[in-house]
């Protein structure tokens, strides 16, 4: 939202095109409070604002825009955009590009040097949603024969461009010329700055490293990025490829960007709701309407089944009008179990906590579980109908009150079944549990909640 502290004093500053003014609030305030502070701003103001201020400031605001704001910037780029470029984090600045027209991202590689446009070019190809097109090549890296001090030296040149050095990479040594392969270096260890600048000045780098590195695929997907960092506590981990040549690291910052979307995308899912790019408020009406329309018309489409199933029992409610007023206590019960398993085991597979060989395991827990609980409501049912079942004649309250129980009961194991076998089976086949949602459980539980209701119920009474 708007910062109404800062954007009537840089409107001001625009007025009366105070530069000095401009560049020292970009370069005091935090990217993310200036970037609060534009929302009202045109994108040619927005040049305005940020052109006083270090390329690398700009880089940094700039980072901090939303996508779509991003892209408007690019149709109203100033010269200084092909610098700008080469000073953002290499991820985020492939992942504008990846939004961008093709004929505007050729345009726009004209702008940046050489070895950027290498480096743009080889993480554009690599594979949406996995590590490697989450990885930035800008890290801290050391020779192993170095000494501590030649090694702060290095740093010291190296920071000024690297996303982080508070881990920094230990690599092979670099080949003869004639040696030399397009393969990346090996990884050989990882030395914190904490341990380099605590180290005597003559330790060599090979002695201080640590071995035994945590690190990833380039393949692998972008979840497991998460769950590595979120295990081990890291700031940021390794990318490398197949043959243990890094490639570049993850970090922290785009790891929580990535959970952050995958559990806004989940929770949508669950809802009934295709995913949303970006802002709600933002997103266009049309793709928002369809996105939310066509899920509407499938659980539509499958709660006429309900229709049918009563269709089937019409004359048993002809007969018995009060059954009829049971029917959403019973299936409501069966509604909210399975999306209580559901939303458990689908988070549960998320976060790597159930597999789909664990199955077995969900299921035993499950059916114990929905006993259990399927006891318990059943037993409340039984003693609510008994002593109050207004309008219902005095010789089928017992059997009303049996039918209700034992409905109650069979419903709710069922639809803690349903609830947590499905995410699991669909994770099985290779889709996304969390489609799985609420909306279609419930629905599903209608439907058998009926047939399980009305077939006791004609035990029972008929």
């Amino acid at each position: 939202m708007p910062d109404p502290l800062f954007g009537p004093e840089i409107r001001l500053m625009l007025a009366d095109e105070d530069t000095a003014g401009l560049r020292s609030l970009c370069e005091e305030l935090h990217p993310a409070t200036i970037v609060a502070a534009l929302d009202e701003f045109t994108q040619e103001e927005i040049w305005s604002i940020i052109t006083p201020a270090d390329i690398r400031i700009q880089a940094a605001i700039f980072e901090y825009l939303p996508l779509p704001r991003q892209i408007l910037m690019i149709e109203a780029a100033r010269p200084q955009f092909g610098k700008l470029i080469g000073k953002m984090s290499h991820d985020d600045r492939v992942e504008l590009l990846r939004r961008v027209p093709t004929k505007v991202r050729e345009s726009l590689l004209r702008l940046v040097d050489d070895a950027d446009r290498k480096d743009i070019a080889t993480l554009v190809e690599l594979q949406e949603n996995t590590v490697g097109a989450l990885m930035t090549t800008d890290y801290a890296w050391l020779p192993p024969g170095m000494t501590a001090v030649e090694a702060i030296d290095q740093l010291r040149q190296q920071a000024p461009d690297r996303e982080t050095i508070y881990y920094i990479y230990v690599l092979d040594e670099a080949k003869k010329r004639a040696e030399v392969s397009l393969a990346p270096r090996r990884l050989l260890g990882v030395i914190s700055l904490r341990d380099l600048i605590l180290a005597p000045r003559h330790a060599v780098v090979r002695d201080l490293m640590s071995e035994e590195v945590v690190s990833l695929n380039f393949t692998d997907e972008s979840a497991k990025a998460g769950q590595l960092l979120a295990r081990y506590d890291f700031i940021a981990v390794p990318v490398v490829d197949e043959h243990g040549g890094m490639l570049g690291i993850v970090t922290h910052d785009d790891v929580i960007d990535i959970l952050t979307e995958e559990a806004t995308e989940d929770l949508q899912r669950q809802a009934g709701v295709s995913p949303i790019e970006g802002n709600y408020i933002e997103a266009p009406f049309l793709t928002v309407w369809i996105g939310r329309g066509k899920w509407l018309a499938l659980l539509f489409i499958m709660q006429t089944l309900t229709i049918n199933a009563m269709e089937h029992y019409q004359d048993q409610m002809a007969t018995l009008v009060f059954l009829t007023f049971f029917i959403p206590l019973c299936n409501s019960v069966g509604g909210n179990a399975g999306s209580q398993a559901a939303t458990l085991i689908t988070r549960s597979l998320s976060l790597g906590q159930v597999k789909v060989s664990d199955w077995f395991h969900v299921l035993r827990r499950e059916v114990l579980m929905g006993m259990a609980l399927a006891v318990a409501l059943g037993l409340f049912a039984l003693v609510r109908t008994y002593l109050y079942s207004p309008g219902v004649p005095l010789e089928y309250v017992k059997p009303l009150a049996v039918t209700a129980s034992l409905s109650v009961v069979c419903i709710c194991l069922w639809g803690t079944l349903i609830g947590s076998m499905l995410p699991l089976f669909i994770k099985w086949r290779g889709g996304d549990p969390a489609l799985m949602s609420s909306p279609f459980i419930a629905t599903l539980s209608d439907v058998s909640g009926i047939v399980i209701f009305f077939s006791i119920a004609k035990v029972l009474f008929f």
